[in-house]
Formats: structure tokens, C-alpha cells, sequence
């Protein structure tokens, strides 16, 4: 009986109905560990089951999203093996970097939100609203995660928590109430983020155990965390986690945090243009499929 476990919380926005989201995550997620390491890649296709999605949007949206005329955009990224120039140079233009700049103004001033693009303010006002908990939303969120999380990590099984955006923002915090409020036994083996803004003021002023002091403060069943961003993913506006979350390894609560942000790209692209923070884009990379092709031959 495989004892491994990889579990994705998705980012933010309506999703196509689970079954289709999860078989395009699983399918560039193979392509990202071939890429990096094809003999991992075929003993990892052996085990779809071990794969789960948590599908909180439809919960939080009420709605799915029609993926029909992107399906081309994501074989053409299956077959794409890395980024053109053009991609490179449109990953780094200076409005991205203009957009970048006015993003961190916003992080440490929210009253200046106007000033940035409307991508970016609707980005902000979802993180917000996740925040605020409106009707117990937040919570009810989490706790599709936690209900994933309780038997494995009970039975302490090897697990792989991937989260992507605000989906890293939700489980940060599923995590913190799972060691504090719950006081579970076992550990994440990896915990690995992927276009995360776990990294920006108005998050870590936010996130569950903000409020406390010393090991109460973080969450304590994590054995490893890695972080990965790409140029020009204005949502992991904070690149270096290690920094702001010392206080983890230091009190031992961790054994370590790793960043791994440069020169990767995404280079998804789609009818409206690259997309450097679409999940689909992280995982077919071979940065990310390198971490998680470690993360399944140690976990045997």
C-alpha cells in the first residue's frame, strides 16, 4: 500500500470541476518531474491516487470556470521546454517591474491600492476578503484541507502539501491551527509553495499566529519547506522566505527553508499574453519537478 501522499491547494479564482482541474494538474506535474528526472516521473505515474486537490473554489466562488479554449494554451506548454527569449524579456519588462514597484507601496500602505492595475487590486481584494472571513468562509476552507490532512498525518504518512498562490495562504494557516488549536501528531514532510505571497507584509501581519510569540507563533508540523517563484510573479511580491520566517529554524520548529527564485520562469501563455504566476506554468517546469522528484524517491 503506497503510503505517499501529494496534496495541491489551489490559488485563487473560479476552477475548472475538480476532476478536470486535478487531471491537468496531475498532467503538467508529471511533465515537470520527466523533465527533471523521467525515471521518477514513470514510478510517480504508477500512483495517480496519491494525488488530491482541494477544490475550495467552487465552495468559495459558487461557480466553475469554462476551460475549453485554454486546453490549447496548456499543450502548447507541455511542448514547450523552457522559455524563448521573448518570454525572458517579457518576464522582466519595466512595466512588470513599474508594477512590482507600486505593489510594495501598497503592501505596507492598502489605502494606495488604486494605483496599481486591476489584476493586481482584484489579486488584493481576494487575499482581503479571505482575510475577513466573511460567513465562516475562511474556515470552512481549511477545513477541506484538514480533513485531508488528520488521517494521514495521524498515520504519520509521507506527505507532499503544494501550495500556489492563496492556496499557500490557506494552508500556512490550515497548518498553524492543525498544531496549535488541534495539536495533531505528525509532520509535512515538504511543504512546498509555488507563486506565493506568504511573503508580503500585509499577509504575515494576517496569518494565524500573528499574535503570538515563540513556537506558537509558527506552525510546528513542518519538516522541510521550499519555495519557488518565477521572474515576474507579481504575487510572490517578497521572494525570500527564509528571512521572514527565521525564527522557525532558529527555535528548531523546522529543519529548513529553501528559495529557490532565480532565473526561473513560467512561461505559460494564453490569448491574453504570458501568465508568469498560472500554476499550470510552475508545474511543468523542471525547477519544481526536480523538488518534487526528490521529495518521492526520499519518501520510499
Amino acid at each position: 500500500m503506497n503510503q505517499r501522499h501529494i496534496i495541491f491547494t489551489p490559488g485563487k479564482n473560479p476552477k475548472p470541476p475538480a476532476e478536470q482541474h486535478k487531471k491537468l494538474l496531475w498532467r503538467t506535474m508529471l511533465e515537470g518531474v520527466r523533465r527533471a528526472e523521467p525515471e521518477i516521473a514513470i514510478d510517480l505515474s504508477l500512483y495517480t491516487d496519491c494525488f488530491q486537490l482541494i477544490a475550495w473554489n467552487y465552495l468559495y466562488y459558487r461557480k466553475h470556470k469554462d476551460i475549453s479554449s485554454e486546453l490549447e494554451w496548456i499543450d502548447v506548454l507541455m511542448h514547450q521546454h523552457g522559455p524563448t527569449e521573448a518570454d525572458i524579456q517579457e518576464a522582466d519588462a519595466w512595466h512588470r517591474r513599474l508594477d512590482r514597484f507600486l505593489y510594495t507601496m501598497v503592501d505596507h500602505a492598502p489605502c494606495l491600492l488604486g494605483l496599481i492595475s486591476e489584476s493586481l487590486q482584484s489579486a488584493a481584494r481576494e487575499t482581503m476578503r479571505y482575510f475577513h472571513n466573511n460567513n465562516n468562509i475562511a474556515c470552512e476552507i481549511r477545513e477541506l484541507l484538514k480533513r485531508q490532512l488528520r488521517p494521514i498525518l495521524s498515520d504519520n504518512s509521507r506527505v507532499l502539501l503544494i501550495g500556489h498562490s492563496l492556496g499557500s495562504v490557506i494552508a500556512y494557516d490550515t497548518l498553524w491551527e492543525l498544531s496549535h488549536l488541534e495539536h495533531l501528531p505528525g509532520k509535512v514532510d515538504l511543504f512546498l509553495t509555488i507563486g506565493s505571497p506568504l511573503g508580503m507584509n500585509y499577509v504575515q501581519r494576517r496569518l494565524m499566529g500573528c499574535d503570538q510569540t515563540g513556537h506558537k507563533k509558527y506552525p510546528t508540523n513542518i519538516h522541510r519547506w521550499v519555495n519557488i517563484s518565477a521572474v515576474g510573479d507579481i504575487t510572490a511580491l517578497d521572494r525570500i522566505f527564509a528571512d521572514d520566517f527565521a525564527p522557525m529554524v532558529e527555535q528548531g520548529l523546522i529543519d529548513s527553508i529553501e528559495d529557490h527564485c532565480n532565473e526561473i520562469y513560467n512561461f505559460y501563455r494564453n490569448n491574453e499574453g504570458l501568465n508568469c504566476h498560472r500554476s499550470y506554468g510552475y508545474l511543468v517546469n523542471p525547477a519544481v519537478g526536480e523538488v518534487i522528484a526528490d521529495w518521492w524517491r526520499q519518501s520510499v
